[in-house]
């Protein structure tokens, strides 16, 4: 199936109109939410497994590599089972539940990542039950406390080079910079964390980072600067196994934005890495994820305040948090083409509160009536995963199509 159109930037094969209807998964939206109704979000299982599938032909260049997808990006349960059925590949967990729902969709230990911070004794005590599971220590207090419940464990630690990267320079989306962060262990620590590391009988195999999310191409020359920055720790440990670069791979968000060269990408690595028995772990969230799920919703309003046309829809920020909070849109179209002519509107949502708004004097068909269906794209990823039922407003459904 082929786009028909003129070629908007978000269309592809699996997502595109068809004679002026929206297509996803192969499927027509209206017969969609015929059956679900609205708000729902959709996933395509073959996009995720196409996803993990081009980061290890990417990947396969390097000595060897893992990918641990970061379930925090979307943990609905017959999404996890369709990577572990479907894909090689790991997951990423960073909470206890987290850990207890990837072993529920099947993963075994060895297959899970865990990287936390602010973890309590009762964490501790089951990542100890559980040695198999890789675990990134993100302080010299997680380190200290876990020694009461193990040793002679195998760990990571968690650095911070106090340099950062996120999607368009947005600070919010970066875990590390000029300001200190709550993330990982800086220089200054970092020589105390690896003698308390062999105080307690624990040897260190792997080096862990992650400074920021939705990187694309044009900031690659910033991500082998972040990746330089980490050869200072990884030559003090003698037992590197393993380094873990985390996350933060992104995707194209609006028409200015260009697809990560996943070859570039590599080739930076490679250049850090390449030649030395290291083991390269990553792991993506929003790469796997987020192009992979759209977000259907309904026109209640539309009307004209003041000089502004407004869009109403039946679900807001509650559903999906990164437009209003990062600045990560979910850009909205049309279910069915049925004019040329554009025009500016605000599309906002029902929650009772001020930042709700999809998109701002955002160039939309003039067409839209209330009872019309509008669709987000970009929904599989830090949308569901991170709604919340504010205003009692969060019934929505989820469905995989595979």
């Amino acid at each position: 199936m082929k786009p028909q159109n003129n070629g908007l930037w978000w269309e592809r094969q699996d997502l595109c109109y068809q004679s002026g209807t929206l297509y996803f998964a192969g499927k027509p939206v209206s017969d969609l939410i015929a059956i679900t109704g609205t708000p729902a979000f959709f996933y395509t299982g073959k996009r995720i497994l196409q996803n993990i599938g081009r980061l290890h032909k990417a990947l396969d260049q390097l000595d060897a590599h893992k990918i641990f997808y970061a379930i925090k990006a979307n943990r609905f349960a017959p999404v996890l089972t369709h990577i572990k059925n479907g894909a090689t590949c790991g997951v990423d967990v960073c909470s206890p539940k987290e850990l207890l729902h990837a072993f529920s969709c099947g993963f075994n230990c060895n297959e899970i990542s865990y990287t936390a911070n602010s973890m309590t004794d009762d964490e501790l005590k089951l990542l100890a039950d559980n040695p198999d599971v890789s675990l990134n220590c993100d302080s010299l207090s997680t380190i200290r406390r876990l020694s009461k419940f193990c040793s002679h464990r195998r760990i990571g630690i968690r650095v911070n080079p106090a340099m950062g990267i996120g999607y368009r320079n947005n600070e919010t989306l970066k875990y590390s910079g000029d300001k200190t962060t709550k993330f990982g262990i800086y220089k200054e620590q970092f020589e105390d964390a690896l003698q308390l590391a062999e105080k307690n009988n624990f040897t260190v195999d792997t080096i862990h980072f992650h400074t920021g999310c939705g990187y694309l191409s044009n900031q690659l020359s910033l991500f082998s600067e972040i990746l330089d920055s980490t050869h200072w720790f990884l030559d003090k440990v003698k037992d590197l196994t393993f380094v873990n670069l985390g996350g933060g791979l992104g995707v194209p968000h609006d028409i200015e934005d260009e697809q990560l060269d996943l070859d570039a990408w590599v080739s930076v690595i490679n250049a850090h890495f390449g030649g030395k028995g290291i083991i390269v772990c990553v792991e993506p969230g929003d790469y796997i994820a987020k192009d992979s799920g759209i977000l259907v919703l309904e026109v209640n309003t539309v009307e004209k305040k003041r000089n502004t046309d407004f869009v109403g829809v039946n679900g807001g920020f509650n559903l999906a948090i990164e437009p209003t909070f990062y600045g990560l849109p979910c850009e909205p179209v049309v279910l069915t083409q049925k004019t040329d002519q554009m025009k500016p509107v605000t599309i906002v949502g029902n929650i009772n509160e001020s930042l709700d708004v999809w998109k701002d004097n955002f160039s939309m068909p003039d067409q839209i009536e209330e009872g019309d269906p509008l669709v987000f794209i970009n929904a599989g990823g830090y949308a569901s995963s991170m709604m919340s039922n504010h205003c009692m407003r969060g019934d929505v459904s989820q469905n995989l199509l595979v």
